[in-house]
């Protein structure tokens, strides 16, 4: 497991268990997430929660490799 999806999969249980981090992470997922986890993000850094249903799903797609200026390209610190 990759450690953006390890943190992925912490910031999940601990919303699940905890409905005042859950609210924060919907308000402010990267202020909830630094201070749950004591992780400092990148400032380029965004991060969007979005709460799925059972009748509602998201998928999420990443830019396209090809076209993706190598300038562009900046390092994902603690979510690589």
């Amino acid at each position: 497991m990759t450690t953006g999806a390890l943190l992925q999969s912490q910031v999940i249980e601990k919303a699940w268990q905890d409905p005042s981090f859950k609210a924060k992470l919907l308000a402010d997922p990267k202020a909830a997430i630094q201070e749950a986890l004591g992780v400092i993000l990148p400032d380029h850094i965004k991060i969007k929660t979005v709460e799925e249903s059972s009748d509602e799903f998201y998928v999420v797609l990443p830019p396209n490799p090809a076209n993706v200026v190598k300038s562009e390209i900046k390092p994902l610190g603690s979510w690589g």
